[in-house]
């Protein structure tokens, strides 16, 4: 077995500052788990690592596609795992960190949804649905069929709404019953993980109003632009991070960037709430406290410490 520490938590919550520090304590690679840093020319926006961070410690799945590339948890599930493996090899500790859910998911549980044949015309048939504007009844039909996929999604995650009902109507089976399968299987890498926890949502919000703020000074607004006139926020996946698309109305002229701004802030801590929720249902992660008195570095890396033990040959 592989060992791997995985450290996630919502957006500002410190998650990058934490593993960063482990790193260069314990001689680990940072594998980021965010599904927006994997586009090239998006930095300032989503809070990549600095260059000088990347030299001192290696960075793995940032950077490596172009904004109108797609990209499923499969393609990053696979590469992740690679990137764990061969960071392993090579003597340095494999650290896993970021906040996409569904990306955290397919790694601690080593999802594996096999090769699901979707039948063309239930392809066809939800497509025209979601084109003619019925995608509330989309999710009320998940609702019945997969209560506890649709629990986990809101009415604007069309592609997951849409790729849950075509496996249940060509199989017959829910989504949630594959991922149940594939948990059961145990893949190679073992996974140590912590969660960014607030005991004071207020403290969580006011991290996002400064990081916003510091964003907006380090040029958020004219890496905006630029992605807007190289039409990387035209109808892209990249287009839906928080950060660009709310900033569109003031470089059209149409909004006082004031207003967009407090838009931004708005957006950003609804994101941290779905966070939030979904890591609630990690109860098997150790919780480390970002607003307590209390450094919670010394818990992280103790823990990891004692961890890596284990697998000392």
């Amino acid at each position: 077995m592989i060992p791997c520490i995985c450290i996630f938590g919502p957006t500002a919550s410190g998650k990058s500052a934490l593993a960063f520090r482990l790193c260069r304590d314990i001689g680990g690679t940072i594998i980021s788990a965010d599904s927006m840093q994997i586009y090239r020319g998006m930095d300032i926006g989503t809070a990549k690592p600095t260059k000088e961070e990347r030299l001192l410690v290696a960075h793995k799945m940032i950077d490596f596609l172009d904004p109108g590339a797609r990209y499923s948890v499969f393609d990053y599930q696979a590469a992740a795992e690679r990137e764990i493996c061969a960071a392993w090899a090579r003597g340095s500790v494999p650290v896993v960190v970021g906040g996409t859910g569904l990306y955290i998911d397919a790694l601690l549980f080593h999802t594996d949804f096999g090769d699901v044949e979707i039948s063309p015309a239930v392809a066809d048939d939800l497509k025209k649905q979601v084109e003619e504007g019925h995608t509330a009844a989309l999710l009320e039909e998940l609702k019945s069929a997969d209560p506890e996929t649709a629990a986990s999604l809101h009415i604007k995650d069309v592609k997951r709404i849409v790729r849950a009902l075509a496996v249940y109507r060509s199989t017959g089976k829910t989504l949630s019953s594959f991922k149940r399968a594939s948990h059961n299987s145990k893949g190679e890498i073992e996974y140590l993980p912590f969660c960014l926890c607030f005991r004071d949502r207020g403290v969580l919000y006011d991290r996002i109003e400064k990081r916003v703020d510091s964003m907006v000074r380090e040029g958020l607004i004219e890496e905006t632009r630029d992605l807007f006139n190289k039409g990387a926020l035209d109808g892209t996946t990249a287009s839906q991070a928080i950060g660009y698309k709310e900033l569109l109305p003031y470089l059209s002229g149409e909004k006082a960037l004031a207003d967009c701004l407090a838009l931004l802030k708005q957006k950003t801590r609804n994101f941290a709430k779905r966070q939030i929720t979904w890591f609630k249902r990690y109860q098997f992660a150790v919780p480390l406290y970002m607003d307590d008195p209390v450094d919670p570095y010394p818990i992280l890396k103790e823990r990891s410490v004692l961890f890596l033990k284990e697998y000392e040959s």
